[in-house]
């Protein structure tokens, strides 16, 4: 008995040992999917797109008056000029002069071309949130419609990184938010694009550290949230990466896979940096003939930003993954 004993032992031992090893030298996770392939005009900063209904792709991001770009096949990009070519002096308030505008959120509502954008400092939470129209979404076509909402040092949250979402009963809210307290959320009047009340929600935080650029979409029974955690802006070394969260409402509670609160810190991860890629974030989720597609930009080793684009699929759970 004692001799069984030891020898069932022994092997038990043993099966630990090479269960030990097998699992050290196992990988930790499967490598994120890599950038899609994309030329031309791809040097980008928190992109977001539309289709056009020729079903050619228009983008806007961060740059000078707003930067745009196009494409007919997803591949192949090119400048396309800017918003405010003229520029847009009613934001010098908050950009202290510079013509750099952050972090446009492009739609198309109602027969027009809707665009949010930001007003700001590095740094700073003295920024605004605009909106500007376009029937052709062409650069110099674009009425500026004014401010949408902005905040001031003395508040807990900052007016930068706006996305547009329309919920199941066409109700219209933008959510918002980089550092501080978070990301909030305010209802928006349909008819003018602008803020219908006074209330602001919370809807995702980490305590004031590093979340920022929302993007809510619809799919199935859940509205989801993604994300960006962690530092963005620093060339190669960025650690920017893209969290998601879901809830059955628009305005939450939203919670990632584990159950966990976005208020509380909680967020799947679904890409991150690897290899010669740094920063992966700023994401927008465009709904396209082959299925959802995240756009989003990510660091070369030389510290330039370039366009990120994968396939977005959803698992049986109902949660996303890239591929």
């Amino acid at each position: 008995m004692a001799a069984s004993r030891k020898h069932a032992l022994t092997l038990l031992s043993a099966l630990a040992v090479a269960v030990a090893a097998t699992v050290a030298t196992a990988p930790a996770a499967a490598a994120y999917p890599y950038p899609g392939r994309v030329t031309g005009d791809i040097g980008v900063h928190d992109p977001t797109v539309v289709k056009r209904a020729d079903g050619s792709y228009l983008v806007a991001h961060t740059g000078n008056d707003i930067a745009l770009k196009t494409s007919t096949d997803r591949i192949a990009f090119r400048n396309a000029g800017s918003v405010f070519p003229g520029g847009a002096s009613w934001t010098t308030t908050y950009t202290g002069g510079s013509r750099n505008l952050w972090a446009p959120d492009l739609s198309y509502r109602n027969g027009r071309y809707h665009l949010y954008y930001s007003a700001s400092t590095f740094g700073s939470n003295r920024s605004a949130i605009f909106l500007a129209t376009s029937t052709s979404g062409n650069s110099g076509t674009w009425t500026n419609q004014g401010l949408v909402i902005e905040s001031r040092t003395s508040d807990n949250w900052n007016a930068i990184d706006p996305d547009l979402v329309v919920d199941d009963q066409g109700r219209w809210w933008l959510s918002f938010g980089s550092f501080w307290s978070g990301i909030k959320m305010i209802a928006l009047d349909p008819s003018t694009g602008k803020r219908l009340d006074g209330t602001v929600r919370s809807i995702a935080g980490r305590g004031g550290g590093a979340i920022e650029a929302p993007n809510i979409v619809k799919r199935g029974s859940y509205y989801y949230l993604f994300v960006s955690f962690d530092r963005c802006c620093q060339g190669a070394a960025s650690t920017y990466r893209v969290m998601v969260g879901r809830s059955s409402s628009v305005t939450g509670p939203y919670t990632d896979r584990r159950g966990v609160a976005m208020t509380s810190g909680g967020g799947t991860e679904i890409l991150a940096g690897q290899g010669s890629v740094h920063g992966t974030g700023h994401q927008d989720v465009l709904a396209d003939s082959d299925g959802d597609v995240l756009f989003y930009h990510y660091y070369a080793d030389n510290g330039t930003s370039l366009l990120g684009i994968n396939l977005l699929a959803f698992d049986s759970a109902g949660w996303p993954y890239l591929h």
